[in-house]
């Protein structure tokens, strides 16, 4: 990629655009500091920003070229910044038994979650980006995965939107249902972080358990951040090893639709983990990163209207709510049984 790419054509309309995806994201970010909200997260809040938006006052081809250079550009740089929100050690430190409980709740949710928007006749790309978003950490899942799977800007927008969605309605539930679940505080912190979507709803349904589960709940959350990139890898292989056997190409390296910037991703939480910047200034950047990534789900969401939400994200939501249901069962059963 050539730093020429990274830039958009400066005129003040694109400039408008941009400077409007970063307000949306300001604001999604103080309505999530208000009670309830803080459930929602920022993420989802800054897309439902960008739809009323669209909705209500409009936008023309500048601003969406504006807004497409946040959804786009801006997202990569933070998800890569979002690496120093993950410490390797922290994982490691967890043991063996957290990891592959994590591995196995992503993995259900992947074949269950796609497998059903099959069976709801979900389209192909729109089921992977839930199932994805499901089993690994929500929006930003989708958006990361979605330029593997070429999927356009309003297939990204819905799905990242209904796993928001999704999230926030299990995470009600989890802080509803906890005390009654029979599970001790660092079980709960194994299943809240091992099947809810956003970072911001393990957060937010652990918090109630105190302190010992908020933190093994962000590690286990963590865990499955990290599978991000091989998760990417594979899908992108096997993408490249379809459409190599359809037009009779050989499949090499070069072509195969790696998402670089998830590598990114596992290089700066590899530069965080040896502790090179204090936990202040990781902090900081990390602050800054979901701002970034707060924009793009901005920029997506001046992209779709709430007709094509309707029309695309009905069945897609039903095969995310069914599957969520069966891996919150199937994430529940593995701690009793292994935790």
């Amino acid at each position: 990629m050539k730093i020429n790419d990274l830039l958009p054509r400066f005129t003040m309309p694109v400039m408008r655009g941009i400077a409007l995806t970063l307000a949306l994201a300001m604001a999604a970010r103080l309505i999530a500091g208000l009670p309830f909200f803080s459930i929602m997260g920022q993420l989802v809040i800054a897309i439902m920003l960008g739809m009323i938006w669209r909705a209500s006052v409009g936008v023309n081809g500048s601003l969406l070229e504006g807004a497409s250079y946040s959804s786009k550009k801006l997202l990569r740089l933070g998800i890569i910044l979002l690496g120093f929100r993950l410490n390797l050690y922290d994982i490691y430190n967890a043991g063996s038994t957290v990891f592959l409980i994590a591995f196995a709740n992503l993995a259900f949710a992947l074949v269950v979650v796609y497998g059903l928007s099959r069976l709801f006749k979900v389209e192909k790309r729109l089921g992977i980006l839930t199932a994805c978003g499901t089993a690994i950490c929500g929006a930003a899942a989708v958006v990361a995965i979605a330029p593997v799977i070429k999927a356009n800007e309003k297939e990204t927008a819905v799905g990242a939107a209904n796993v928001a969605v999704l999230g926030t309605i299990f995470t009600i539930l989890y802080t509803l249902i906890f005390s009654y679940l029979d599970l001790k505080a660092l079980e709960y912190g194994v299943f809240a972080g091992g099947t809810l979507h956003e970072i911001a709803h393990v957060v937010a349904a652990a918090d109630p358990a105190g302190q010992a589960a908020l933190d093994l709940a962000i590690i286990v959350k963590l865990t499955r951040v990290a599978l991000l990139v091989p998760v990417a890898i594979l899908i992108g292989f096997l993408i490249q090893r379809k459409e190599s056997g359809d037009a009779g190409q050989k499949m090499t390296l070069s072509t195969l639709p790696i998402p670089w910037f998830i590598l990114g991703f596992l290089a700066v939480s590899a530069f965080n983990t040896i502790g090179v910047v204090s936990e202040d200034a990781a902090s900081a950047i990390v602050s800054f990163a979901y701002l970034l990534i707060g924009m793009a789900m901005a920029g997506l969401g001046l992209n779709v209207d709430f007709k094509s939400f309707r029309q695309m994200g009905g069945k897609a939501l039903s095969a995310g709510l069914a599957g969520s249901v069966l891996l919150s069962v199937f994430g529940y059963l593995l701690v009793r049984i292994f935790v």
